[in-house]
């Protein structure tokens, strides 16, 4: 019984040793301030595309799962460049909003990323889980063309819209 306490005990012993890490190299005191003066701008520099404000009007877009199916109502929407669209979650959730980022032309792939906040993967939204709650993205600084997009949750439902910016 003494030599299996002893036995545990070593063994984690030598396992704390062993998750204990490296120790990091000695750095030279003097070439720190230059290594953190040249990494300091990298981490200033602005995000590929900032957030575009919305400079027009922000339009509504319902989000529904019922008995008569799940859809997006209005399921297309012609918009102006600069206005918005707000989706609102009315039943049915969890819904977001997500746009194919294999569809999306590269010249508007950057900016509306940045305009959609709290995504949840890229160029899919934040998930909504309760009634009211919604989720708004600028077309503020996005080219004009067509912007299919989709509930992910849904998706195999047919949950589907497309937004025209002129």
């Amino acid at each position: 019984m003494r030599f299996l306490g002893f036995a545990v005990v070593t063994g984690a012993a030598i396992m704390l040793g062993a998750c204990g890490g490296e120790k990091a190299p000695a750095t030279d005191s003097a070439a720190a301030p230059a290594a953190e003066a040249a990494a300091a701008p990298a981490a200033a520099a602005p995000a590929a595309g900032a957030m575009a404000p919305i400079t027009g009007t922000t339009h509504e877009i319902k989000m529904i799962g019922d008995g008569t199916g799940y859809r997006f109502e209005p399921a297309a929407l012609t918009i102006a460049a600069g206005d918005g669209v707000k989706f609102v979650l009315v039943s049915g959730g969890p819904h977001n909003v997500a746009f194919d980022p294999a569809v999306v032309p590269a010249e508007a792939k950057a900016q509306l990323s940045a305009n959609m906040p709290e995504q949840a993967g890229e160029l899919s939204g934040k998930m909504l889980l309760n009634a009211d709650e919604s989720y708004t993205i600028s077309f503020g600084g996005v080219p004009a063309g067509e912007y299919a997009f989709h509930c992910t949750p849904h998706l195999a439902m047919n949950m589907k819209g497309v937004i025209t910016v002129k």
